[in-house]
């Protein structure tokens, strides 16, 4: 991935303009999108994708140094999507920002598509590496931050993961190697909703305390509310230096699986996959769009 492509004229700096309101907006309209791409597609998960919709918005439109004219550019910052089930959120994204036109989003699902539901870094420009079986991403964000700091350029490398992926080995093997290399241009991202697909991670594999077990690994964590989008912004501020810091970066988002939404919030497991009834996704719509409008 890293290689000398230039950057265009539009380079989307890192800490660009947005205000708080702007970023809450822009979580509801991904879960509109998402909503709308579920039903037109028949396949999606919406609750585990609504429970990082915060954290998307704020990296995407905030904190990520980009640039969708030149996804190749070496200098770019990187953006691994672990938790890969939740691309349908990320789409709609990378469609406004200009990666590939907006028309790309009616083929979301289809044979052939570059769009699937989970993303390939061989067919949709801005996907930075590909997600299928989980638990890898982690590992290949570290290979992105080593080469980083081995080129002497200052990107960073984030990787959003589900809690439920923190149960796969290969996950704390890269955790162990980020700390050893002094990894401080890597951020993980932990979207910790309690919940994989088979149920409660409590109760398939335990994974708390996680903030003690990224310390014990060597890690920087900052655990937080990952929906309070302030507390996302200062500690996307606060990281560390990408080319002068040691220790590699754990964020435990704290969320909520399917929020923003109350019907997924009562049953978060029921929703993680499935498909709303036309009622229900009148009902969904008419909610999130009446919180956007109350808010304006």
């Amino acid at each position: 991935m890293l290689n000398d492509t230039k950057p265009t004229a539009a380079v989307l700096e890192r800490g660009r303009h947005v205000t708080d309101a702007e970023l809450a907006r822009k979580a509801d309209w991904i879960r509109l999108k998402t909503i709308e791409l579920v039903a037109q597609a028949g396949l999606g998960h919406y609750s585990s994708t609504f429970s990082c919709a915060e954290i998307v918005a704020t990296l995407y439109y905030h904190v990520l140094r980009l640039d969708p004219g030149a996804p190749a550019w070496a200098d770019r910052d990187r953006f691994l999507l672990g938790k890969g089930h939740v691309a349908t959120g990320l789409w709609p994204v990378l469609a406004d920002l200009g990666y590939y036109p907006q028309d790309w989003l009616g083929q979301f699902g289809q044979v052939g598509s570059p769009l699937n539901d989970h993303p390939n870094m061989k067919l949709a420009p801005g996907v930075d590496f590909s997600s299928g079986s989980l638990g890898h991403n982690l590992s290949v964000g570290a290979g992105m931050a080593m080469a980083g700091r081995i080129a002497r350029r200052d990107y960073r490398a984030f990787v959003l993961t589900g809690d439920g992926e923190l149960q796969e080995g290969q996950v704390w093997e890269a955790a162990m190697a980020a700390s050893h290399y002094k990894l401080g241009n890597l951020v993980a991202i932990i979207d910790a909703n309690g919940f994989s697909g088979s149920g409660p991670t409590s109760e398939a594999m335990n994974i708390e305390p996680l903030g003690a077990r990224f310390a014990a690994f060597g890690w920087l964590v900052k655990e937080i509310n990952g929906h309070d989008i302030p507390t996302l912004r200062a500690t996307f501020a606060s990281l560390p230096d990408p080319v002068t810091g040691k220790q590699p970066v754990a964020i435990i988002a704290r969320t909520h699986k399917g929020h923003g939404l109350e019907m997924f919030e009562k049953q978060p497991q029921a929703w993680h996959l499935g498909l709303l009834t036309d009622e229900q996704r009148t009902d969904a719509v008419a909610e999130i769009t009446a919180r956007m409008e109350l808010a304006e």
